[in-house]
């Protein structure tokens, strides 16, 4: 089983001023707590038998009514029927290995692809097939070369400010998936934790809304989505929208893992969502997510020049950087926790063909004044690492 970096990491994050650049989280600042006060007190108020007794495994009624409507939001026409509401969208990762991967199965993820995918899906020890990544996300047109003869039976990609690299798929690369999934029937799993935190430009349509404009396609395609990087992550509330075939054998496999998600969860969920604040609290966080990504990529472009380069995203949660003079970024990590911070090494997101020059920054957990100190102790981190005359 894959170890997970950012876990291991945790372990230095609760250091005296340690400024971490490594994690995934959102900035605990920005949560309404106001708003979730008053939703969880709704919850009790209103149904308290819901909020406290066994549900559904398929998630609560009200709920799942609930995120179809944020759906249709977003250009998805689902009904609640289509949805299993899970545990943070990492267990709805984890269900859909379980459903459709054997041992030795063949599938596709992308070079470099999210750390905590790669381990939910590991478990399975999978054939894997890679696609690389640029600024316009995933080479889908790399699909074929990639799995070389085989089928894979799953196809998992991020187009929306992918983690780690903060790439976006572009649009015609997404009509492009979902036609290789519907000629290959094989299944697509879009992954979209981080599309609402778009900061800059207009959003682009899921693949799961495009599926629909071509028929039969959407048999081929499942979408996994969070509250967790929009409202917090501490209600564990994700959901899997998901073709019937596999949504059967989905709601049976988490009835066996846990029954179903908090009802508490899902009903304190589907009050704050009731409520209509979550549009207003999002364009706070954009807004504060902009200036955040805004002050580490300066502070890194002052530091390090051309000698890293920055993918700037247009939205989600981090940077991807990769040094041009041969820094290893594994061997730089000692060095920058000895200064008090830390990151990801990039090697961490790659199952082949790892990059030893590369690292994920997170700019959403710390305020600007922060970043730029933690950008400060990153260059001197460097600085010394060099003039041991250690690259890589």
């Amino acid at each position: 089983m894959r170890r997970s970096d950012v876990r291991d990491l945790l372990r230095h994050a609760g250091l005296p001023d340690m400024i971490s650049l490594a994690g995934g989280l959102p900035a605990a600042e920005l949560f309404d707590v106001e708003g979730l006060r008053a939703a969880t007190l709704a919850a009790l108020d209103d149904a308290p038998a819901s909020a406290l007794q066994y549900g559904m495994t398929e998630g609560q009624p009200a709920l799942r009514e609930a995120i179809a409507a944020l759906l249709a939001g977003r250009g998805i026409a689902a009904g609640a029927e289509d949805l299993v509401v899970t545990a943070g969208s990492q267990q709805g990762l984890d269900l859909v290995a379980r459903a459709l991967l054997d041992d030795g199965d063949a599938m596709v993820v992308e070079r470099p692809s999210y750390l905590a995918a790669l381990q939910a899906f590991g478990l399975a020890s999978p054939r894997w097939c890679t696609i690389g990544v640029d600024a316009d996300g995933g080479r889908v047109e790399d699909l074929d070369a990639a799995c070389a003869g085989v089928r894979p039976k799953l196809v998992y990609v991020v187009p929306d400010f992918a983690n780690p690299t903060g790439a976006c798929m572009s649009v015609a690369r997404r009509r492009a998936l979902v036609r290789w999934a519907l000629r290959h029937q094989v299944t697509v799993l879009e992954d979209d934790p981080y599309g609402a935190l778009r900061t800059r430009g207009e959003p682009l349509p899921s693949i799961a809304a495009l599926a629909g404009e071509v028929p039969g396609a959407s048999r081929w395609i499942a979408q996994a989505s969070t509250l967790s990087k929009t409202v917090a992550p501490g209600l564990r509330t994700g959901w899997l929208l998901l073709p019937p075939w596999l949504r059967d054998a989905v709601v049976r496999l988490k009835q066996a893992a846990d029954l179903h998600t908090s009802s508490f969860a899902q009903e304190v969920a589907r009050h704050y969502l009731a409520s209509g604040r979550l549009p207003e609290r999002l364009a706070l966080v954009r807004a504060e997510y902009a200036r955040r990504r805004d002050a580490l990529a300066d502070a890194l472009h002052a530091g390090f020049g051309d000698r890293l380069a920055l993918q700037v995203p247009d939205g989600g949660m981090f940077l991807w950087g990769r040094f041009t003079d041969g820094t290893d970024t594994r061997a730089l990590l000692p060095h920058a926790l000895e200064r008090g911070t830390m990151f990801v090494p990039g090697d961490a997101f790659f199952v082949d063909a790892a990059d030893p020059a590369s690292l994920r920054l997170n700019f959403s957990a710390a305020p600007p004044e922060r970043l730029r100190e933690g950008a400060r102790r990153l260059r001197a981190a460097h600085a010394a690492l060099h003039a041991r005359g250690v690259a890589a």
